[in-house]
């Protein structure tokens, strides 16, 4: 038995009011509200039709058919945690038109090698997609195209078909008959949700689902979606650049600290695995302001480089604008600077970017952020071949990271020749004999070695 309702449903949040109202009161978005019609199911109290609940014994339980699966793409292999997991449900979401599609496209091409894989297109007829395909080389026997959008019908193409991964572009086309609300809304999608994740948990099928972002920046939709899935994934850069990056921010079978780095050519994306020659590899020699930090994304060591502005202001509150940075580390070094190391920057304005649009979130990066502040005061430049490594406490001094070794590897590699570091590190000094290790115990210390 069934009744229907009317709801007005907020479509960025999913909150739900029986009352029309202008602004959200969960989200805080204006005229986001739309009535929808819910049909709520009553079940029956006695509970005779429900299905038997199996229970089993944890040490009976085999595992053995759940070893992960490649795409046969290693920087998506890294996101992920090291392939895909059978039965899991991964929601991937970025811009329009930077790159999501092309990116499944070619992953499916990799994973019919290993098995049958259907790409279910809800935006584009087939032939588009064959054409996209040629263009990308993304070619398989076991490849399968369906352009459909009904739910109940992708459900008999899939018992049929029995595939052993699933890609749906895009989660928002798609819609369930039985609902009274139009594709892409809240209920749609949170509805659809549900059962492409029925279908992936009972029948070992690895679902991918693309999404669309609003413009917040968050995947449109619930927010439950999100809490749904097994992986989210978010496809970032800029549409007119040619560098893309893949990076998890929830992952129930791996890191959420990856990052997969690609370029976009002609022939579709192409993996980058030696990102921190790439990021660095614009930078300019002998220019104040410049100073390259090792950070660290998951398990990869990475070279970035730190550019600052400072120049005198005119304002009565100087200006202070940062890319790649939090705002507030870059204000408590700033405020560090000054005090401790005698520089003074309340009367400049201070820009902060971090190249290649990786955004740095880890303490390990001040040492380097300082010392191109401090650069771009004085108008010095750095040593080119110099990397700084280090968090810095608000009483100046330099504090221990964790895995240092791996970071001075990688600028070893990379063909640096001196590194400041915190002071107390246990290094194993056969391994870094290229490159010179001077331990740092204050920012006006690391200062003095830098500029002299």
């Amino acid at each position: 038995m069934a009744r229907e309702s009317s709801r007005h449903v907020c479509q960025e949040c999913g909150y739900e009011t029986v009352r029309w109202l202008g602004r959200c009161p969960d989200c805080g978005q204006w005229n986001t509200l739309v009535a929808e019609m819910v049909v709520d199911r009553v079940l029956g109290r006695t509970g005779i039709d429900a299905p038997a609940v199996q229970v089993l014994p944890i040490r009976e339980i085999s595992t053995e058919s759940y070893a992960r699966r490649s795409t046969g793409i290693g920087e998506f292999d890294r996101v992920l945690g090291g392939g895909v997991v059978p039965g899991s449900l991964v929601l991937v979401g970025g811009d329009p038109g930077i790159g999501k599609s092309t990116l499944m496209l070619q992953a499916a091409a990799r994973l019919a090698a290993t098995g049958r894989t259907i790409y279910v297109t809800g935006e584009e007829s087939v032939q588009q997609i064959k054409l996209r395909a040629d263009r990308l080389n993304a070619l398989a026997d076991e490849l399968y195209l369906v352009a459909e959008t009904r739910l109940d019908a992708l459900d008999a193409c899939l018992a049929e078909n029995k595939p052993q991964a699933l890609i749906i572009d895009s989660i928002q086309t798609m819609y369930d008959p039985d609902l009274p609300s139009a594709p892409g809304t809240v209920t749609q999608v949170r509805a659809c949700g549900a059962r492409l994740l029925r279908l992936a948990k009972t029948q070992d099928v690895t679902v991918f689902l693309i999404g669309h972002v609003t413009k917040s920046g968050a995947i449109a939709g619930p927010r439950v979606l999100e809490h749904m899935v097994d992986t989210v994934l978010y496809f970032e850069g800029d549409r007119f650049q040619t560098y893309r990056i893949l990076r998890a921010v929830k992952n129930r079978y791996g890191s959420t600290d990856e990052i997969g780095l690609f370029e976009m050519r002609g022939n579709g994306l192409v993996e980058i695995p030696n990102a921190s020659q790439l990021l660095l590899s614009q930078r300019p020699e002998q220019s104040p302001g410049s100073a390259v930090l090792a950070a660290m994304e998951g398990t990869r060591p990475l070279l970035v480089e730190a550019q600052a502005l400072v120049v005198r202001s005119h304002l009565n509150s100087p200006r202070r604008t940062t890319t790649g940075v939090d705002s507030n580390r870059a204000a408590m070094l700033l405020a560090v600077l000054e005090r401790r190391c005698g520089l003074r920057m309340s009367d400049q304005d201070v820009y902060l970017n971090i190249t290649g649009g990786l955004r740095v979130v880890e303490p390990a990066a001040d040492l380097g952020i300082a010392l191109a502040l401090a650069s771009s005061h004085r108008d010095e430049p750095l040593p080119p071949d110099l990397v700084a490594i280090g968090e810095v406490g608000l009483a100046g001094e330099v504090r221990a990271v964790r895995q240092l070794e791996q970071r001075l590897r990688e600028a070893a590699r990379l063909g640096f020749k001196q590194a400041l570091v915190p002071p107390g590190a246990k290094l194993v000094a056969p391994a870094l004999a290229e490159i010179k290790v001077r331990p740092i115990a204050a920012l006006s210390e690391a200062i003095k070695a830098g500029l002299g």
